[in-house]
């Protein structure tokens, strides 16, 4: 018979999929918050280490997406050899689904102290609803 440790939420799926592996190095990238206000959405986004310049938003066929992308030399000596180093260089990006009557210019974004803030309105969607729209019989 073999002993094994119990513990109250044992999952050998969780167990399995919980590895450096499956979850990628960079789990804090982009964490992300989102807010409800009475007439709009507020998104507070993370990125330490990026350039303003370097942080892209569009929106396509309802989706706001937002993609930023980091690229550091590593400038060190030839007789230094690093023994470990946390730096991230790349791209990341996220999409939210922000809904069809959404437009460009109704979204506001800055950029302040490394989080990205953006307020999406809230677009009125009961005057659709109640809308009665006419159809003409021929």
């Amino acid at each position: 018979m073999m002993l094994v440790p119990r513990r109250n939420n044992f999952d050998l799926f969780d167990d399995f999929f919980d590895g450096d592996f499956f979850k990628g190095k960079n789990k804090s990238l982009m964490r992300t918050d989102i807010r409800e206000k009475k007439d709009k959405y507020l998104i507070d986004i993370d990125l330490p280490g990026f350039d303003k310049e370097n942080i892209h938003l569009s929106l396509h066929k309802g989706y706001l997406n937002i993609s930023a992308k980091v690229n550091k030399e590593n400038k060190h000596d030839e007789d230094e050899k690093y023994v470990h180093q946390e730096r991230f260089y790349g791209e990341c990006s996220r999409s939210f689904y922000v809904g069809d009557d959404v437009k460009e210019e109704d979204i506001n974004a800055e950029f302040k102290n490394g989080t990205l803030m953006i307020d999406i309105p809230k677009k009125n969607r009961e005057d659709k609803e109640n809308e009665i729209k006419r159809i003409e019989i021929k």
